[in-house]
């Protein structure tokens, strides 16, 4: 070292250019501790924002280098219709979403930017108390020269970082919009079910209204009116499940949207799906191995030596040097341990291949589902107007005299369980459509997230 510090005197406090400087740079540190945990993080996001402030594209812009998952989330455009109920719907939802991922991303972005800066020399205060009971204070200054990739591989691990959490943050996107939408659609098909087995129950109690004059006459055995009451307060029964299920549904989705959604009805087509964009899982799934590789290179940087300049300046002058060292010691199982660093690159390789291929899988199984949903909505079309004509033609017998009450009351329950599961397909094949965009992630744009 190019010489000897002179020793404060015991006893004596010389605060000097050294502890003035060290203050001033504790105050720009900021401000107190507390003051982190306030932010308006949590806000929510309306998709009416501009897309100029979105926090998405500013991660984008923010990168040092073009991010091509983040302008693959960014590219994405919504599937729904620029109106009517499914735009109300996933406008009130988004309006309403805490916001969470989107805070997630932002504070990975400002992570990023502070690490963007890791090659500049680090400046730091120091006060210690010396065994005399004086005071010593130093201003700290180091610059690393040479550190095997690990500044940089930190970079990369921050930037991959970011690319997690947008991804996330599309993720949380669509998946409130689904969520919103599917209550939505359940809604719908609970108050379609509820005016089948509203029909159903007047029916059926005009029935039972005929088969019990029939027995106050002597026409009619008692065993008979009572399988029709019984079946008449079974349609009852469902009839209050479908009203109560439509309320709940409706309630859900009012709470966890912006605005009541009370006012809106009505279901909207969606295009068939097609075969990109790539789902947003496995956008994810290639950020967190972005990251894996990082955050491999970070700890294989530090098995070699690495090479820092660092200065020290007190009352005393200023001490200069340069540090050669290593962050890992070398032992009996460094092989073994730079080994398994270098299949990070093969293990992150199959996880892609393991999320691309279960992405792939359900898409295709709610693929088939549609097709078999549509197959049986055809077919059901024809068979349930068969038994409509059948019905009638049981209910003109029954009149004539020609066809019993109870054969024309059974032929009237296989018409209404037709009636109502074919009500309910148009229903599950939209739910599906819903699933394949909300994994696809284009039920909302990239530009608003």
């Amino acid at each position: 070292m190019p010489g000897m510090r002179k020793p404060v005197r015991a006893g004596a406090l010389r605060p000097g250019p050294a502890l003035t400087l060290v203050l001033a740079l504790a105050g720009c540190m900021g401000g107190s501790g507390p003051d982190v945990t306030r932010s308006s993080f949590g806000a929510g996001y309306g998709p009416d924002q501009p897309a100029s402030m979105t926090e998405l594209r500013q991660a984008g812009q923010d990168a040092k280098q073009r991010s091509a998952i983040i302008d693959a989330l960014l590219a994405r455009q919504s599937i729904l219709p620029p109106d009517g109920p499914y735009t109300e719907v996933a406008q009130a939802v988004t309006a309403a979403n805490a916001g969470v991922a989107r805070a997630e991303l932002r504070v990975a972005r400002l992570k990023a930017e502070a690490k963007s800066k890791n090659w500049l020399p680090k400046i730091g205060p120091s006060v210690s108390l010396t065994s005399l009971g004086a005071v010593a204070a130093s201003i700290l200054i180091e610059q690393t020269i040479f550190d095997g990739g690990a500044r940089k591989a930190e970079r990369a691990y921050s930037a991959a970082d970011v690319e997690v959490a947008a991804a996330s943050l599309a993720a949380d996107a669509n998946a409130r919009v689904y969520e919103g939408l599917s209550l939505y659609i359940k809604t719908q098909q609970s108050l379609d079910y509820a005016r089948l087995s509203e029909a159903a129950v007047t029916r059926m109690a005009d029935y039972q209204r005929i088969v019990t004059i029939r027995a106050d006459g002597g026409l009619s055995d008692r065993s008979e009116q009572r399988v029709i009451e019984q079946k008449t307060a079974e349609m009852r029964a469902r009839f209050n499940d479908d009203r109560f299920n439509a309320r709940q549904t409706l309630a859900e989705l009012n709470a966890m949207s912006a605005r009541s959604l009370d006012g809106i009805a009505g279901l909207q087509p969606l295009p068939p799906d097609g075969i990109t964009p790539e789902p947003v899982a496995v956008l994810k799934t290639r950020a967190e191995g972005t990251r894996t590789l990082a955050e491999a290179d970070i700890l294989r940087a530090g098995y070699f030596p690495g090479v820092k300049a660092e200065a020290k300046l007190d009352d005393d002058g200023l001490l200069s040097g340069l540090s050669i060292g290593a962050d890992n010691a070398f032992g009996f199982g460094t092989g073994a341990e730079l080994q398994a660093l270098n299949s990070t690159g093969d293990v992150v390789d199959r996880r892609i291949a393991k999320s691309a291929e279960d992405a792939n899988r359900r898409i295709v199984s709610l693929q088939h589902d549609i097709a078999t949903l549509q197959a049986r909505e055809a077919e059901g079309a024809t068979v349930l107007a068969q038994t409509e004509a059948t019905l009638f033609t049981f209910t003109q017998q029954y009149k004539m005299g020609r066809r019993p009450l109870m054969e024309l009351v059974g032929m009237f329950e296989t018409f209404v369980a037709m009636q109502r599961e074919q009500a309910g397909l148009k229903y599950e094949i939209a739910l599906r459509r819903l699933e394949i965009a909300r994994d696809r992630g284009v039920l909302v744009n990239g530009t608003q997230l």
